[in-house]
């Protein structure tokens, strides 16, 4: 019998219809400014918030993969847990994750791969309620043909274990890296724009050591893809960066959001 995760926060972190989500995606997606010249993407960090809040911010990377809808079977996703503690990554059991756009297969090949690392573990738990992987695949069933997922979540893990992760699972044009991550949480205004601008630059220039829970909720897999970067050469672009202040949110508290870009050299 087929295991299928349900989606979780269908209905809060994004609309439940599959009409009125579609249309909210497509309406993001509108609104990103492309530049045609931009490399085939390899990875992106991309924000997990509410599509209201952050849904602008992550198109704007998301409608960089126009151009590769068939080319891009294979998406591995790396965000963080935000309910459940454990050392190590979380891989999940499940055959296949579901949302209001449709079932999407996991791609139990790659997840083979990684079963005998130290410090990966199947945990359904940290799965089952987990939004910073899901909000994600309307996203990429937008975007996308057909393509299967590698769900990971990262708990208290080492960079150097989601560089091997991502080592592991690079493969070529086939194959997106997603690192799930927002930025600053809950400062004033142009406190966060700051905060935020730092860790953009620490995200560009590869600084592990600058992005931590802090900067970014996400950090453990933003500093492995950085470790990574350190020893493979990407080129890495700013795409966009902006808060819940600029979206639909008060200025007197925001979460940060940003969406970036890396390429392989040419």
């Amino acid at each position: 019998m087929e295991i299928i995760r349900p989606p979780a926060v269908a209905g809060m972190f994004y609309p439940a219809n599959p009409h009125v989500l579609s249309d909210m995606i497509k309406q993001d997606l509108a609104q990103a400014n492309l530049n045609p010249d931009i490399a085939t993407p390899k990875v992106i960090i991309v924000p997990h918030a509410g599509y209201i809040y952050s849904g602008p911010v992550a198109a704007s990377a998301f409608a960089l993969l126009k151009p590769y809808r068939q080319l891009i079977k294979r998406v591995v996703i790396i965000g963080p847990s935000h309910r459940v503690g454990f050392n190590g990554v979380a891989i999940s059991s499940a055959d296949a994750f579901d949302t209001p756009l449709g079932t999407i297969p996991i791609d139990k090949k790659g997840l083979a791969k990684l079963s005998g690392m130290a410090g990966v573990h199947i945990n359904d738990e940290a799965h089952e309620a987990e939004h910073s992987l899901e909000v994600q695949l309307p996203f990429l069933q937008t975007m996308l043909d057909q393509f299967s997922i590698v769900p990971i979540v990262a708990g208290d893990a080492s960079p150097q274990l989601i560089s091997n992760i991502i080592k592991t699972l690079w493969g070529g044009s086939e194959t997106l890296i997603v690192i799930s991550s927002d930025l600053s949480h809950y400062h004033q205004y142009e406190i966060a724009r700051q905060l935020d601008k730092i860790t953009s630059q620490a995200i560009l220039n590869l600084d592990v050591d600058t992005v931590d829970s802090e900067h970014a909720c996400g950090c453990v897999g933003i500093r492995g893809l950085l470790t990574f970067a350190q020893q493979h050469p990407l080129e890495a672009s700013l795409i966009d960066l902006r808060n819940s202040g600029d979206t639909a949110g008060s200025k007197d508290s925001v979460v940060g959001y940003g969406a970036y870009l890396f390429t392989e050299p040419a």
